[in-house]
């Protein structure tokens, strides 16, 4: 019976992942399907030109003189005539610029979108706990080392436009699994499930900081909890705001936060800002169809009140539009009822959506 129960629920999760990137595949810009809905003609056809995998030049098209002789045109200055000006890595993310809007309620992939059959660490949190009262797990937990991860995220922009040609309300949703599938003696648990819904305000920027595009702005609000009872019951409400800035192949994006208070008597985790952090800084970098990134978290605080965490991945294509992905992390608050436990983690499997 285990076994059949742990089938069933393999084949549910595998079900609504698969069902849940139907939809957040739908529509970006770099979607066939959603090229159709691109007004301009030099970018709509850009988007079928990327879409099928033909080569596109990122800077600069090429056409030939009358002798023969090669002429680059640099796209970034020019803005009207037959050569298409290719979507940048933020813009093709976030609908920025005029050229990239797809409307309201289009369902999108936010974060990376995975399943990782294996996610081993080297230091199990048996034994949970926070400062606040009856949140200390006092009989060790029967968990294995070993355990599977996967993680769903979607966006969908609701208002655009707000402020004239600019500010678009965006609303997105995470939800991450860490799945004791292979603890049969414990009839395979599911360990941590962190729910993490948002709103954002995004403003389309346009500066230059030493040799960086800043292309966008953006204010929200974050709540992220694992939905738990006491005393395994983690959470907390964030104002957030964001900073993106690229240039050709990378982005960088700096993500600040405040904390909101709660009253002591419903505070689960009083001390989640020195572990958690104040925030975080997001690396993407693409070698041709590999993808890496780094997100490294830190507290701003010195002293025993100094911790920090950093998680790398790296994505690359294996068939169509299926790609292998790794993870590695190590730090403070890998999940939410980890946030104050240190450890390293490995995670190996496939993803089908990452960043960009």
């Amino acid at each position: 019976m285990k076994r059949i129960h742990a089938a069933a629920g393999a084949f549910g999760a595998y079900a609504c992942l698969q069902a849940s990137l139907a939809f957040a595949q739908n529509p970006s810009p770099m979607d066939i399907r959603a090229c159709s809905g691109i007004e301009t003609d030099s970018q709509r056809l850009l988007c079928y030109d990327k879409a099928v995998g033909r080569p596109n030049m990122t800077t600069a098209a090429k056409k030939e003189d009358p002798k023969g002789e090669s002429l680059s045109v640099d796209l970034a200055t020019r803005n009207s005539g037959d050569v298409p000006r290719p979507l940048s890595l933020l813009d093709s993310r976030w609908e920025l610029s005029p050229e990239s809007k797809l409307g309201t309620f289009n369902l999108r992939g936010y974060k990376p979108t995975y399943v990782l059959p294996f996610f081993g660490t080297n230091k199990q949190n048996t034994t949970p706990h926070t400062p606040a009262p009856d949140h200390t797990v006092t009989t060790p937990q029967n968990l294995d080392n070993v355990e599977a991860k996967f993680q769903i995220s979607m966006k969908t922009k609701v208002a655009e436009n707000l402020f004239g040609d600019n500010g678009d309300v965006w609303v997105g949703y995470t939800q991450s699994s860490r799945w004791q599938v292979y603890n049969k003696d414990n009839s395979r648990p599911f360990r941590e499930t962190n729910y993490e819904p948002e709103a954002l305000l995004v403003f389309n920027t346009n500066y230059n900081l030493f040799g960086w595009n800043g292309r966008l702005a953006s204010i929200g609000i974050n709540h992220q909890s694992n939905g738990r009872a006491d005393p395994l019951s983690r959470s907390w409400n964030r104002v957030v705001a964001d900073i993106g800035l690229e240039r050709e192949g990378w982005v960088i994006m700096l993500r600040p936060w405040w904390r909101i208070p709660e009253a002591r008597k419903d505070d689960d985790n009083p001390d989640i800002k020195d572990y958690m952090g104040r925030g975080e800084i997001t690396v993407v970098h693409e070698v041709g169809r590999q993808e890496f990134s780094l997100t490294g978290r830190h507290s701003f605080r010195t002293g025993d009140r100094s911790h920090g965490s950093l998680r790398g991945t790296w994505s690359f294509p294996v068939v169509n539009n299926l790609r292998g992905y790794v993870e590695v992390f190590n730090g403070y608050g890998e999940s939410m009822i980890d946030y104050n436990h240190r450890a390293t983690y490995l995670g190996v499997g496939v993803s089908l959506l990452d960043w960009y």
